[in-house]
């Protein structure tokens, strides 16, 4: 499974994205939870709004999004056990639906937050994350 950084690396060159490209080509799933949508698009605006992307950009690559074959989980059922790891953890509840969802499906998050996979580093949750850069 993978986060928003990872995502947004397969749309706008950035550091480690061609590792993000090569999650493409796996055959494992792609999990998301639906968050990743409206996350991706909150990424795509701070772009735009800088500058970095011009509008028609931030839309084609939030419309390429819907052709990457993800299996997308709802984020309700989450809620509960993300606020625990946020408030465990001191992480966003955000941040904490994506450690929720690859502890319920009992998998790994990859993800290029670095600052989540070392606050996740030691402790029971490490298993369920990890460093774009290790993939």
């Amino acid at each position: 499974m993978v986060d928003c950084s990872v995502a947004i690396k397969w749309f706008v060159p950035e550091p480690l994205s061609e590792r993000a490209e090569r999650l493409l080509d796996g055959d494992q799933d792609l999990l998301v939870p639906d968050l990743v949508f409206p996350e991706l698009g909150n990424v795509l605006w701070k772009k735009v709004a800088r500058r970095e992307l011009g509008p028609a950009e931030g839309r084609e690559v939030l419309s390429a999004l819907d052709r990457v074959p993800l299996v997308v989980a709802p984020s309700r059922p989450l809620a509960a056990a993300a606020l625990e790891i946020a408030l465990a953890h001191g992480r966003t509840v955000y941040d904490a639906i994506y450690v929720a969802l690859a502890v319920a499906s009992d998998c790994a998050l990859v993800t290029a937050d670095e600052r989540l996979v070392r606050t996740l580093a030691k402790g029971p949750l490490a298993r369920h994350v990890r460093s774009l850069a290790d993939v």
